[in-house]
């Protein structure tokens, strides 16, 4: 039971990080704006999406009528929705990296070529995933594009597509989420259709969509071609565990039986590698789902679009406010409470004259001890007190929320001191020439060890794209 508990509280203290700093409410705010006026490449700017498509040059390859579907789908298309609900792993919360996922799937019939167009969007590998970006593009079954030939993985994943969940990326269709992640599902309800005895092996049944399985099931298998006949889905648990499930087929009745449960490291080929893939989506309960039933988060801290299909009688306030507090910092200096606070758009004190300052300054130069206003201005420029948050921010991209709460802090003059704050925002500059020169496609590998931050131990060339230490969603 301690087990169990703990690892509910992990999964909990997990998500509650990436809700309040991977889409920050600034995003949501300008790219829904720019969405509703159908400026949808603007959209996809504003939520730190790089498009790598032309929609007049797939006219010209594939045909106008095809092109059209797209630019339609680009139209419903929520880039901070879809950034919201994109894989992510631990412990950090950071996009899941190398990636390509399918949003939509145009068939052959209705294009000229051998293999269907996907809309996908990609994520980079983990050595150039700089400010969390991610790229919008298209895949007709070639390495042909030059965004698919820079990709280690340009082939659209199994596990993690979203041409089936179109709720968790079109904002047409986004109040389906209550239906398709059983938010009206009683907790700790039984599973008749399930064998109990095997469903007591499933790793994370807690965590586990069981209810729905049945369902998502069908759709994979309608996907495949095979509505008619029923047939099996293969269910990855985690990261060793895989479960084969057998679904009647279409107008029979609803039965989905557990077929066996496999060790991956123990019975490698047994794992049912060729069986269509139950997507990672509809594998798992939705993790908003799970933190609003235990309280973890509010629903005004949730998306707009989420907010409203799981708590429809939620009605959203106004949007948080990144920057701190612009009243004097107060500090015991000398026997008496002086203020700290901006002026010219700089931090200083407010109770020391400048010729004070002046002689305070050369004492330190000549290796003294300085006021105690001096040294709180000093620890605010090297560590300050939001430097945790900071550090967040950089990690989730959010780079304009970074320098707000920075600016709040120090003032938007202020020349910042050597310190980890000063590193934070190097490297993260750093990172980002590194994901340019990817984009570029100047850089093809890790370009060495590296440490996104002081305090964390070097990473090696051999960084794995696909962490094998990852959040079990």
């Amino acid at each position: 039971m301690a087990t169990h508990t703990a690892n509910g509280n992990s999964s909990h203290s997990f998500w509650p990080r990436v809700r309040q700093f991977a889409v920050p409410p600034s995003m949501i705010e300008t790219a829904t704006a720019r969405r509703r006026v159908g400026d949808w490449a603007g959209a996809c700017a504003a939520a730190g999406m790089d498009v790598d498509l032309s929609l007049r040059s797939l006219a010209r390859s594939h045909g106008r009528h095809l092109a059209d579907q797209v630019r339609s789908d680009l139209r419903q298309l929520a880039p901070d929705l879809l950034r919201w609900h994109m894989p992510r792993i631990a412990p950090d919360g950071l996009l899941r990296p190398g990636l390509t996922i399918s949003l939509a799937r145009y068939d052959a019939a209705e294009r000229d070529g051998p293999a269907p167009l996907h809309l996908v969007v990609r994520t980079p590998p983990a050595w150039a995933d700089a400010g969390q970006r991610i790229s919008l593009g298209l895949w007709d079954g070639t390495h042909s594009e030059s965004a698919a030939r820079r990709h280690p993985h340009p082939h659209p994943s199994r596990r993690f597509r979203l041409d089936l969940h179109r709720h968790l990326w079109d904002a047409s269709r986004a109040d389906e989420l209550r239906s398709r992640s059983g938010v009206d599902r009683p907790v700790g309800s039984e599973h008749p259709a399930l064998d109990q005895e095997l469903l007591e092996t499933v790793p994370h049944r807690d965590h586990c969509a069981l209810d729905r399985w049945a369902a998502e099931a069908r759709i994979v298998l309608r996907a495949e071609g095979k509505q008619e006949t029923g047939g099996s889905v293969l269910v990855r648990l985690g990261g060793r565990h895989r479960l084969v499930l057998d679904v009647s087929a279409a107008g029979q009745a609803p039965v989905v039986r557990l077929v066996r449960l496999t060790d991956r490291a123990k019975s490698p080929r047994e794992h049912g590698s060729s069986l269509p893939v139950l997507p990672d989506a509809a594998t798992w309960v939705p993790p908003d789902v799970e933190l609003l039933r235990t309280g973890a988060i509010e629903a005004g801290r949730l998306h707009p679009l989420v907010a409203a299909a799981l708590v429809p009688d939620h009605s959203p306030g106004p949007a948080g406010s990144a920057q701190l507090p612009d009243h004097p910092h107060l500090v015991e200096c000398r026997g008496a409470r002086h203020r700290i606070g901006l002026v010219d758009g700089v931090l200083a004190p407010l109770d020391h004259d400048r010729d004070e300052i002046r002689r305070e300054e050369l004492l330190v130069a000549l290796t003294g001890t300085p006021l105690p206003c001096l040294r709180a201005i000093d620890e605010a420029h090297r560590r300050p007190h939001c430097l945790t948050g900071v550090r967040e921010r950089l990690d989730h991209g959010d780079i304009a929320g970074a320098l707000t709460v920075v600016e709040g802090l120090l003032g938007p003059e202020a020349v910042l001191r050597d310190g980890p704050l000063r590193t934070e925002l190097e490297a993260a500059a750093q990172r980002r020439i590194t994901y340019g020169l990817f984009r570029a496609g100047l850089i093809g590998t890790a370009p060495g060890p590296a440490r996104s931050r002081p305090d964390q131990p070097r990473r090696s060339q051999a960084h794995r794209t696909h962490p094998r230490h990852a959040s079990h969603r």
